[in-house]
């Protein structure tokens, strides 16, 4: 029987019964288990680079769970000849819930109430304006997969949608043609792009001056697309309302004065973690395997 190991947590109960019972997943192999090994599900944080292929020279396919592959040495597959599988799609309703989800925590004040009450000041409650998804402006940079459900579940609330991406086809009610466009209308910014040369800190100081005083901006793309210096000093200064990050560079990040600041939500890079979407992305991954070892063409790759 072939073996296929996971490198990083994989849930056996979900990948073993599809990839059958000719393939037997090892959720904690040994060194003798990854030598022998035709396919590997490897976990985000799992750094799988040259030397790690030359510990597995039976090795066919590498399934990543997500579709990040920093840590995936791309070249020493292609030189081996080994399809890396990705699994678009299997987060993208738990990455826009969360985009959401930070949206809701900063307008809604829901950090610095708790704070007041969780410290008996009940009378100063009506201190904090409590802010409103509803009649509000969304602006999506990036309209793919994630920013598409994004904006269906902002209509849902009753907002406007505004979307750039020059990528993708966007609803002409909703497209705009540039970001300053958008980050000047938007009440709340967030983010889906990849990160390339070109978007790096795409959320610097100029952007953040053009930003609509107020505005709430939420990362959960990737930590780089945002200058944390910038926002800080945009956070300082009133321009920038709230800030919600799930990612960040590096990660786990060093601590940044920003973190402290009661407008600021953070999570650790989890939003697309879901039970759900966890679920699935093991299922996606571990077809994706089967698929290859079948000699088929897996639903997407990264090379």
């Amino acid at each position: 029987m072939q073996k296929v190991v996971g490198l990083g947590s994989v849930e056996t109960a979900a990948v073993q019964p599809i990839l059958g019972p000719d393939l037997h997943f090892i959720e904690n192999p040994t060194d003798q288990d990854i030598a022998d090994a035709v396919g590997a599900i490897v976990r985000a944080a799992f750094r799988f680079d040259s030397a790690q292929f030359d510990a597995m020279p039976k090795l066919k396919v590498v399934a990543r769970t997500g579709v990040g592959t920093e840590l995936v040495d791309l070249t020493a597959a292609a030189e081996r000849g080994i399809p890396v599988v990705i699994t678009p799609g299997s987060n993208t309703n738990a990455v826009a819930e969360g985009a959401i989800g930070h949206a809701l925590h900063l307008l809604k004040r829901l950090g610095p109430l708790t704070k007041l009450v969780r410290e008996g000041n009940w009378n100063n409650r009506t201190s904090y304006a409590v802010g409103d998804l509803e009649n509000q402006t969304i602006g999506i940079i990036g309209f793919g997969r994630i920013g598409r459900r994004v904006a269906q579940l902002a209509i849902a609330f009753g907002m406007k949608v505004l979307a750039y991406d020059p990528f993708a086809q966007i609803p002409a009610e909703s497209a705009v043609d540039s970001i300053e466009d958008l980050a000047a209308r938007a009440d709340v910014v967030t983010l889906h792009v990849p990160l390339t040369d070109q978007t790096h800190h795409l959320v610097n100081a100029e952007l953040l001056a053009k930003f609509k005083p107020g505005a709430v901006l939420v990362n959960c793309g990737r930590g780089s697309l945002v200058d944390q210096d910038a926002a800080y000093e945009a956070l300082q200064a009133g321009r920038l309302g709230g800030l919600g990050l799930d990612v960040f560079d590096p990660e786990p990040p060093e601590h940044h004065p920003l973190f402290d600041h009661e407008n600021v939500v953070l999570t650790p890079h989890v939003m697309g973690l879901s039970i759900q979407s966890t679920r699935q992305t093991f299922i996606d991954a571990a077809q994706g395997v089967r698929d290859v070892i079948d000699g088929r063409t897996p639903r997407a790759t990264a090379n």
